[in-house]
């Protein structure tokens, strides 16, 4: 009677300590080579435009199967197209460079800063975090995808929150087949060093 008195005192302590133990972040640098950024963007009417952009530095927190925080910088000045050829892409770049769009001269980095997420169920979360382009910050919520030391997220971007107006509907009517789509893509994958 004694030992199972002593048993469940035992097991209740060790349950209280495995619910109130401390928990450790754990921070872990994204290693820029191995990861890819990759952009596609388009007019409302026809094909799409797309390429690359490169990551230049990055960090992520893990604290109990969540994204605690992280921290990601983008080099704007980095783009590439890879849909149309050499002259085509050169000067689609080159106009994406420019005031008309990112003003990369002036705004040569792009941040994303996760601030939390969803704990991991089947290798997927939800984060919520910030993104600044051009200066101008906003919030942005998307779903990551886990598998082992490599994370993937699609990010749907609205350059209109962002200042970025050339051939934008939610700034100039009667844009026709000119009207650039608003919303472009970014699609992440990350690779843990």
């Amino acid at each position: 009677m004694q030992n199972k008195i002593v048993f469940k005192i035992a097991a209740s302590l060790a349950v209280q300590a495995l619910l109130f133990a401390p928990t450790y972040a754990q921070s872990m640098n994204v290693d820029v080579t191995k990861s890819s950024l990759r952009w596609e963007a388009g007019k409302v009417v026809g094909d799409p435009h797309y390429g690359s952009i490169q990551l230049t530095e990055g960090v992520l927190e893990m604290n109990d199967n969540a994204i605690a925080s992280g921290s990601f910088t983008i080099d704007m000045t980095s783009m590439t197209n890879e849909d149309l050829g050499a002259m085509g892409g050169g000067k689609l770049i080159g106009h994406l460079n420019s005031d008309d769009f990112f003003s990369t001269s002036s705004h040569p980095q792009a941040q994303l800063v996760l601030l939390s997420s969803t704990p991991f169920v089947k290798g997927k979360a939800t984060v919520q975090g910030e993104l600044t382009i051009k200066g101008h910050s906003e919030s942005i919520e998307f779903e990551v995808v886990r598998k082992k030391s490599a994370f993937d997220a699609t990010l749907s971007v609205d350059r209109a929150k962002f200042d970025v107006r050339y051939g934008s509907p939610s700034f100039f009517n009667d844009l026709g087949d000119k009207a650039i789509k608003d919303v472009f893509t970014l699609a992440v994958h990350l690779e843990i060093q």
